[in-house]
């Protein structure tokens, strides 16, 4: 059986999906909620969203490593986020997918588990 991570593409095409999404975020002011939460550099925020991804999916056990993951958790949880960020975030990383052809890939499900993930990072109530 195949992982998410395969059906998806593997590394190379989860890296292209980071690198719309935060191309995307940098670019359009629907976004600028989330992105004046990220520093001016996005270099870490590109690598550490790509390993999230690249573990989350299935992929090589490099990128499950508690270190990664924790590394994740510290560089999210810090920053103010309530359904507007989440609205703002999901909607960035849907025209990612459109845009890099993970629609094509993707079903109602893998998008609700972006949704859980998007909503489970919230820190604010509204």
């Amino acid at each position: 059986m195949q992982t998410h991570y395969e059906r998806l593409g593997g590394s190379e095409v989860i890296r292209q999906l980071v690198d719309r999404f935060y191309d995307l975020m940098d670019e359009d002011p629907d976004y600028y909620g989330i992105r004046k939460l990220h520093p001016a550099d996005l270099t870490e925020s590109r690598t550490s969203s790509a390993w999230f991804l690249i573990g989350w999916t299935g992929g090589p056990p490099e990128y499950t490593d508690a270190s990664v993951i924790r590394f994740c958790a510290a560089v999210i949880h810090p920053l103010p986020s309530a359904k507007a960020e989440r609205d703002q975030w999901m909607g960035c990383m849907i025209r990612a997918m459109q845009d890099v052809g993970w629609m094509r890939r993707c079903n109602r499900n893998w998008t609700a588990a972006l949704f859980k993930t998007a909503d489970f990072m919230r820190n604010q109530p509204q």
